[in-house]
């Protein structure tokens, strides 16, 4: 097994290759991945998809609004987005058929809250957030999510789209797995999504509000067509996402297995 640092070493130049972050500074303009913008406040997130997320949050962050609530608004949008296979609503299923989300937030008091393997319901970041807001826990998964979001007024949803669907039942043809980032991108994309726009996987978003307070959040569909009950980083605070006040926040996107093995974002601040 590779070291941590080997590890952080490549998935580096990896998103450096193949995509890049996208941040709005205190005066509401598009910034660098490696600026070194000390004002706030100050969101950042992944991909190209993060570029509308950041507006949502910035909508927040810039009437003085908490950087939870931005994180949280922000990556709802790309949930939402049923032309991106990878997060939320338009993302692609597992190899059973079923569209199972994962997805996790954390604030500037280390408070905490996620959800796995949950489906029929769009945006599992604001189930997530009343997992940390309304329960003793950190995670909650499978029907037990999906128990506790009805409960608190979610509406079920037929996730699986025709696309997706389309994708699943072409798949199944020679049902060849094994876990390889923007596997999406690979198979269907092409035909699906013209130029690639939505070409990545996980959103991670990162917001640093006018009082100084961090938050961040990250939200996924998972890999297409992994095994039913598989749950990458995304959801797992330490490897998907990790915030200190002191320190700063760390989000990451790519292999959930082998962030998880390496509990990359905590192992980062610190």
């Amino acid at each position: 097994m590779s070291s941590r640092r080997d590890f952080i070493k490549k998935g580096f130049i990896a998103a450096t290759a193949a995509g890049t972050l996208t941040a709005f500074d205190a005066k509401g303009l598009s910034i660098g991945a490696k600026t070194n913008v000390k004002k706030y406040p100050i969101v950042i997130s992944t991909w190209d998809f993060g570029i509308a997320a950041n507006k949502a949050a910035w909508e927040i962050l810039s009437k003085g609004g908490k950087a939870l609530d931005a994180v949280e608004q922000g990556v709802r949008v790309p949930e939402a987005d049923l032309k991106n296979m990878t997060v939320g609503k338009g993302g692609y299923p597992d190899r059973d058929g079923h569209v199972t989300l994962d997805a996790c937030i954390m604030d500037a008091d280390g408070n905490c809250g996620a959800v796995a393997g949950m489906e029929k319901i769009g945006h599992p970041i604001s189930v997530a957030r009343l997992v940390m807001e309304k329960t003793p826990h950190v995670m909650l998964v499978g029907e037990g999510a999906l128990q506790f979001a009805l409960e608190n007024g979610f509406k079920e949803e037929n996730l699986l789209t025709p696309e997706g669907e389309k994708a699943w039942k072409e798949w199944l043809k020679e049902k060849k797995y094994k876990p390889v980032a923007n596997i999406e991108n690979q198979s269907f994309a092409a035909e699906r999504l013209p130029g690639n726009q939505y070409n990545h996987d996980t959103i991670g978003m990162l917001a640093l509000d006018a009082n100084g307070n961090i938050s961040g959040a990250c939200t996924t569909s998972g890999m297409a067509f992994k095994m039913h009950g598989r749950v990458g980083d995304s959801p797992i605070i330490g490897a998907g996402l990790y915030v200190d006040n002191e320190v700063g926040g760390a989000t990451s996107t790519g292999v959930g297995e082998e962030v998880i093995r390496n509990v990359v974002v905590f192992w980062w601040l610190n």
